[in-house]
């Protein structure tokens, strides 16, 4: 069994059929997901979806590209809103200086406030990052500095040097469908190198489908193709990293209950 630890499930691209996603997610082996929160502003509807799947989770923050719509969004509010019991992590939120679609010195103070309601509440923070190692790696060196946290380096397309940095600080990182891309054998070197014990995998659906479902609209299922990868990058078996993975994936978001005796049935098959 494998974790989707970073979907958005919310999107219109799903709205059509998000109960035959989830089944097909279901049948694939991917029996659980986590729909991620790009505004604070639409909780209700990631709290909907989660509370319709019995295997979907949620999160609740302002992804960087809306920092600038949700400045005004407190840490108190962040953590008032993480109360829901299907609520299992704070983000995803972080630094984006690719599109630069908030002003920077804005994303940082948003960022820093997700950080606060992540070790507040002591659930894991999902980290965006991109283009931005430096500024990343100098705000999480601070912010852990202040009392630590858990976090997570979502959907990886960083350097050595950021991987190494969130390593040393304790962080996990996951890797979505762009480890698969016939260009990413860099990202490769790095999957290989990771600890097998901080490595976790996902889609970001709608976006990345993984190859050989590339330019397709991506989808839960799909996280079994990047996780073949990802083991092969490790040189283990899919089968051995996928129980890997979801072990890993449980103890980072902590908040997510234990595998039923079902679900612990469909992984031993």
């Amino acid at each position: 069994m494998l974790i989707d630890t970073h979907c958005h499930l919310d999107f219109p691209e799903f709205a059509p059929e998000l109960d035959a996603v989830v089944a097909r997610a279901k049948q694939a082996g991917v029996g659980r997901l986590i729909t991620i929160s790009t505004h604070v502003a639409r909780y209700d509807s990631y709290r909907a979806i989660a509370e319709r799947f019995d295997n979907v989770w949620f999160t609740v923050g302002t992804h960087p590209h809306r920092a600038h719509e949700e400045s005004d969004v407190s840490t108190e509010r962040l953590i008032e809103l993480s109360q829901h019991p299907r609520c299992i992590a704070i983000g995803e939120a972080g630094l984006d200086y690719h599109y630069d679609k908030s002003p920077r010195d804005v994303a940082q103070a948003v960022f820093r406030r997700h950080i606060a309601a992540a070790r507040a509440t002591g659930l894991p923070l999902v980290i965006h990052s991109r283009d931005a190692d430096d500024d990343m790696a100098m705000i999480l060196r601070e912010e852990m500095g202040k009392g630590a946290f858990s976090a997570l380096l979502h959907c990886f397309t960083s350097s050595c040097a950021l991987a190494e940095a969130g390593l040393e600080l304790g962080l996990t990182i996951s890797f979505s469908g762009v480890v698969t891309f016939k260009n990413s054998e860099d990202l490769r070197d790095i999957a290989r190198d990771i600890p097998l014990d901080r490595i976790i995998v996902e889609t970001d659906a709608p976006f990345l489908a993984p190859i050989p479902n590339r330019g397709k609209r991506n989808e839960s299922a799909f996280v079994v193709e990047t996780a073949k990868v990802v083991a092969a990058c490790k040189g283990v078996a899919a089968d051995e990293f996928a129980r890997r993975s979801t072990d890993n994936a449980l103890r980072l978001f902590s908040k997510m209950p234990p595998l039923t005796a079902d679900e612990n049935v469909a992984r031993a098959a």
